[in-house]
């Protein structure tokens, strides 16, 4: 355990994800072990999130990649709407939804296939599939700040090559989702400390994002696009993952805003300061190409920045935990107009033709013409 992620002084973040990983075996049939599901759900019911090492092949991660790739390379291509837009627009993040095409749909039915022994813990196949994504950060783009996603949703992220520290690997709060009892922890104060372990990490957020952009402006690290510095600092335009000062202070946004530091937050921040530090930790997780992170949708998680020249992409898909009111069926998720047109459930992708790619050497084989 160290504290500080760079540029973040003062949050205790640990690079050591051991005790949440769980190597991935695989049955005759392709699937995860009975052993192999059982201990990774009890890592999700415990800390909120599992990672399945080597759950892919690479010749499946290289498959998937040019998928990404070619995506965010479509002009076309639908951009998600939960992303900071301020990031899309200066081609800090590049967030897009997947069509459902017949790749898409054999790459999601294999992992669910494969999973389903742990996913069938908490979803029926009845419950919808609530997007596919890609999820690109590139070099100067925002700390996000430390939130949840909507409830009721189990999510994964696909790291189709490694992805080192520096470009921004996703970071979790073991022990934070939510769960019948919950409030009973810590003292009897659970919630109360979550929210304020999130207050106190995002003003972190906060300076840090700010700090990095002032070093931007004055010729330290990525450079500015015209306008970005003012985009990304006073802007009126809804963003919620910028050190926009204007939106703080006229109390726009949902995660840090003037209206968060009443007189009792501030008391609580103080009172309570030690059980902050003592009882929640961030873990920041670098995976491996082949890695597969599963994690329930309650659980306080942020998207790093990317600090590194070498972009930072990773497939994540969510599917529903529970019925959700139709109205409210997308909050927080961005599905491509095509799974809107046509949904698919956990049911249809238990049942979608497996994926199949021929291992490299096979495929070289093939593209040797004959004598």
């Amino acid at each position: 355990m160290f504290t500080g992620q760079t540029g973040m002084n003062g949050l205790n973040i640990s690079n050591d994800t051991s005790l949440f990983e769980v190597p991935a075996v695989l049955d005759a049939g392709g699937k995860l072990t009975d052993q192999c599901a059982r201990e990774a759900v009890d890592k999700i019911d415990t800390y909120g999130f599992v990672i399945f090492t080597d759950l892919l092949s690479h010749e499946e991660a290289d498959a998937a990649l040019d998928m990404v790739r070619q995506a965010a390379d479509d002009p076309e291509r639908n951009l998600c709407t939960f992303a900071s837009e301020t990031d899309n627009r200066y081609k800090r993040r590049d967030f897009c939804s997947l069509p459902s095409t017949p790749f898409l749909n054999s790459f999601a039915g294999t992992l669910c296939q494969r999973l389903e022994g742990v996913i069938s813990e908490y979803c029926r196949p009845s419950h919808r599939l609530l997007e596919a994504v890609t999820l690109t950060s590139y070099l100067g783009s925002s700390h996000q700040y430390f939130h949840r996603d909507p409830p009721n949703v189990l999510s994964f992220f696909a790291a189709f090559e490694d992805v080192s520290e520096d470009q921004g690997g996703t970071v979790f709060v073991p022990g934070t989702h939510k769960y019948a009892g919950v409030e009973k922890r810590h003292g009897g104060l659970g919630l109360e400390l979550m929210d304020l372990f999130m207050v106190w990490s995002n003003i972190h957020v906060f300076r840090h994002n700010f700090r990095k952009l002032w070093d931007m402006r004055k010729g330290r690290g990525a450079s500015l696009a015209p306008g970005e510095f003012r985009d990304r600092v006073f802007s009126t335009k809804w963003d919620e993952y910028q050190p926009n000062i204007l939106r703080f202070l006229t109390n726009r946004n949902t995660h840090l805003s003037l209206n968060t530091f009443g007189p009792r937050t501030l008391r609580d921040l103080y009172r309570h300061r030690a059980a902050i530090r003592d009882n929640f930790h961030i873990v920041r997780t670098a995976p491996r190409k082949g890695t597969v992170i599963v994690f329930r949708s309650d659980t306080i998680h942020a998207g790093p920045d990317n600090r590194s020249p070498n972009p930072r992409r990773l497939y994540g898909m969510s599917i529903s935990r529970d019925i959700i009111d139709p109205e409210y069926l997308f909050d927080g998720y961005s599905p491509h107009p095509s799974l809107i047109a046509q949904p698919l459930t956990f049911g249809d992708l238990l049942n979608s033709p497996p994926l199949k790619v021929l291992p490299k050497a096979a495929e070289q084989l093939e593209q040797i013409p004959a004598e």
